[in-house]
């Protein structure tokens, strides 16, 4: 049986159509994201001084980013459930870089992402002006990454990670790995934390491979962009927040990550089920 991290959607080649509506669709698109990037960064040097850690303002400009940026895709964004106000962070299943767009949109968060993504072209400078947390995985580092870790969910940042690891093919949810869950047994967070799952449902135009939004493997960034733009149907991203779970109702990070992952893989479209 074919590994499907090695099975790629069909070559993109573009049609008339499809080359158009790149045309139309890439100078609003960019311009709508780095140019609310150029408005943060300037908002964000009057108010780090202020606040410190703190973004009472600038998260805003994120969401609104990338409400726009969906809509310029012809993206159709669909929210269930409601975002917590507790203290704590969200866990989701994660299939595209589309995820981002569609997290941010419909919440005011910030990212944990493993550190190579600081250094992409163009999504690394995105990343880091919202205030992602960069992961490294080198054992050493353990540490003072668990210090940030705290700090920042002490700050009051919603953290938002995604425990499978890696992105997939949009029609799968792949096993949580447990160990970002233990930054919450630690230091007493486990009595004031609570995390919500929230699950992710890429639906594909009609008549399009349901992998149509799935951004995995050997897939660079640019290519699937281009074919996202030249679609002239769109799909649809269903967003579902789940109720939170409160850390301490939860023995160990190994509970806390499978109840997490039973929520979150009982709502997907496709687990279970044949695309």
């Amino acid at each position: 049986m074919t590994d499907w991290r090695h099975d790629a959607l069909a070559p993109f080649r573009p049609g008339p159509l499809g080359v158009l509506l790149i045309l139309l669709r890439i100078l609003p698109f960019g311009v709508v994201t780095y140019g609310g990037l150029l408005i943060l960064l300037i908002l964000r040097a009057i108010e780090a001084p202020i606040f410190g850690q703190a973004r009472p303002v600038t998260p805003y400009i994120t969401q609104t980013v990338c409400r726009l940026s969906l809509w310029i895709m012809g993206i159709r964004l669909d929210r269930r459930g409601t975002p917590m106000q507790d203290r704590g962070a969200i866990v989701a299943n994660h299939s595209s870089w589309l995820d981002i767009f569609a997290l941010n949109a419909c919440d005011r968060v910030y990212f944990v992402s493993k550190s190579e993504v600081a250094g992409w072209p163009g999504i690394g400078w995105l990343a880091r002006a919202t205030g992602t947390l960069f992961i490294a995985r080198q054992p050493s580092e353990a540490k003072a990454q668990q210090t940030q870790f705290e700090a920042r969910l002490r700050a009051g940042h919603r953290l938002l990670f995604f425990p499978e690891g890696t992105s997939t093919d949009a029609i799968r949810v792949l096993p949580f790995k447990s160990t970002l869950f233990a930054a919450f047994y630690t230091h007493g967070l486990d009595h004031l934390m609570h995390i919500q799952p929230v699950t992710l449902n890429f639906i594909a135009p009609k008549g399009a491979d349901p992998r149509f939004y799935g951004w995995w493997g050997e897939m660079d960034f640019g290519s699937h962009l281009l074919r996202v733009l030249a679609s002239p149907r769109q799909g649809r991203i269903e967003v579902i927040f789940h109720a939170p779970l409160a850390v301490d109702d939860f023995a160990s990070r190994k509970e806390l990550s499978a109840a997490c992952a039973a929520q979150i893989t009982a709502a997907h479209h496709f687990v279970g089920k044949k695309p």
